[in-house]
């Protein structure tokens, strides 16, 4: 299972409040204030922000450990956590918001199960609600063509090795955590990426697509990093 001892470490990581703070102001350009669900929402930054924002939300996770460490984010007890798979939403009624952030999409592995992801998500949208997702751009691909690795040790002596690789559209990246009692725990990542002209044809099944955005401001389809896309529920 993926997020149980990078949980633990994951906002000693990649924790930006920058980053967070750019993600909270592109939702509030198009979504104010109302019902939201946060489909894997790690360890809870943006959930809590909005929140704060006076969304109503409710967040999920695939990981137990990081939706744990969410809850600890989530001090006034507003937020609705629940540990389940993105992909299934079936207990849930419908929002007026629904958000998949920080290329989480990019875990859905396969073509079927985008399609059936876009469904689910409209399904559980109120009529002319609004879908927002990022997704690593197709630049990451050469970006990562060559091997990079970063290592270091956490304030209570793990050490740790991060590798990100990728390899035709799929991206690895795989993590070793050494404890200092000796032993070494390994987490491996695997994320798929996605011609954007194909996500486009499939969501406007569905959607129409209101935005898209490449790094948050530069407008449609360009090189950079992730694509954001804004729709709202045909």
């Amino acid at each position: 299972m993926i997020y149980n001892t990078l949980a633990g470490y994951y906002d000693t990581l990649v924790k930006d409040d920058e980053a967070t703070q750019d993600w909270v102001n592109w939702i509030e350009r198009f979504v104010k204030p109302c019902s939201v669900l946060e489909l894997a929402c790690g360890s809870g930054e943006i959930t809590e922000q909005l929140s704060k924002a006076g969304y109503q939300m409710s967040a999920l996770d695939l990981s137990a450990q990081m939706v744990e460490q969410a809850k600890t984010k989530d001090v006034e007890g507003n937020i609705s956590f629940f540990v389940q798979d993105m992909k299934d939403l079936s207990n849930f009624s419908k929002f007026d918001a629904i958000l998949c952030l920080c290329d989480s999409f990019n875990y859905i592995l396969s073509k079927e199960e985008v399609s059936h992801f876009f469904k689910e998500v409209s399904d559980h949208l109120n009529d002319n609600g609004y879908f927002l997702f990022d997704t690593h751009s197709l630049d990451r691909m050469d970006e990562f063509e060559e091997e990079w690795n970063e290592t270091g040790v956490f304030e209570d002596g793990c050490g740790y090795q991060w590798s990100i690789s990728s390899e035709n559209d799929w991206l690895y990246q795989d993590f070793a955590f050494y404890l200092p009692n000796g032993e070494m725990i390994q987490e491996h990542h695997l994320q798929k990426i996605y011609e954007p002209s194909w996500l486009e044809e499939e969501l406007n099944t569905y959607f129409e697509i209101l935005s898209v955005n490449t790094d948050f401001v530069e407008e449609g389809i360009q090189e950079g990093e992730k694509y954001f896309y804004v729709l709202r529920k045909r």
